[in-house]
């Protein structure tokens, strides 16, 4: 037969493991100390194994097989807390689940911060990510894969897409140093990158379909996200934009030159909370995209973000 051991008795177990003796162990739980004992010993026949050396020592200790139950026992119990408050939490409103997009150009260490404390705070709440072009940002707030969306704005004829500005960020020339044109180190014209391949992030929702944005080269390799083309550059691959929060160490490290090219537009790009008006926000999201403003607000072309693909 299979042992039933109660949580009730796993509590006690893990407050005389924490208490240190029984007696410490009933005036918490507010029990006899006899209670606590015969608990502890129903446990240990439902386990078959003793659980506490009693002998030669004032204090109990752990046995070999005593030690072994208390992670499980904490696991087990540390599960229940986590249920509990995840269905205090739906009762209250808050979403168990929670889907987001966010522009591949969103500085990446404000994300990072932000979740983190979003983890602390919403601890029953799950998280879905999606990473992408605008394009597909506005695809997946259109569509009601994402309850909101972080990243620039663009004209929709869908009336249920709303916009609000919480930030900006900025999106810079960059090339390795061994690149031709990292080798200039002077001020370029359009001759000088005419012929040199350039690297562009596609849009595969295809919201953004013909509408390139700071695309100077007469050659263009195409891939589907930042941080390929941030690999292929490094490479010296090509020459292209990316976000000034992705490339700060490498710049600084050297792995990367800030090209002199005055026709590219480095200038503030915003960053927006895009939302469908036929799924509104809860608290976890408000509170996501609260904290992203409060954080973005206060950096200076610190990121950088999509008018369109680049």
């Amino acid at each position: 037969m299979q042992p039933h051991p109660t949580l009730d008795q796993l509590q006690v177990f893990l407050t005389v493991v924490e208490k240190g003796s029984f007696s410490a162990a009933s005036r918490t739980l507010n029990r006899t100390q006899s209670v606590v004992s015969y608990t502890i010993a129903n446990l240990e026949a439902q386990l078959r194994v003793t659980l506490f050396s009693r002998s030669g020592t004032k204090r109990p200790q752990l046995t070999e097989a005593g030690r072994s139950v208390v992670e499980d026992a904490r696991r087990l119990l540390g599960d229940l807390d986590l249920m509990r408050a995840r269905v205090q939490a739906l009762s209250d409103g808050l979403e168990a689940e929670l889907n987001v997009a966010m522009s591949a150009i969103v500085p990446s260490d404000i994300v990072v911060e932000v979740l983190r404390a979003f983890r602390s705070h919403y601890p029953t709440v799950s998280l879905n990510v999606t990473v992408g072009t605008l394009g597909i940002v506005m695809d997946a707030v259109i569509n009601g894969r994402a309850v909101v969306g972080f990243g620039g704005a663009m004209a929709t004829r869908n009336d249920q897409i709303v916009f609000e500005r919480i930030g900006q960020s900025a999106m810079i020339p960059v090339a390795a140093p061994d690149h031709p044109l990292g080798k200039l180190r002077r001020i370029m014209t359009l001759a000088d990158v005419r012929d040199e391949t350039q690297l562009v992030v596609y849009d595969a929702s295809g919201l953004t379909k013909g509408r390139d944005f700071n695309v100077f080269s007469l050659k263009t390799w195409r891939v589907s996200d930042n941080a390929t083309k941030h690999l292929f550059i490094r490479g010296a691959l090509g020459w292209g934009g990316l976000p000034a929060s992705l490339v700060r160490d490498d710049l600084a490290d050297g792995r990367l030159v800030h090209l002199q090219f005055p026709i590219f537009d480095q200038g503030e790009y915003p960053i927006h909370v895009i939302r469908n008006v036929a799924n509104p926000p809860g608290p976890a999201a408000r509170w996501l995209t609260a904290e992203l403003q409060a954080r973005l607000s206060g950096t200076d072309k610190d990121g950088g973000d999509q008018k369109g693909v680049h």
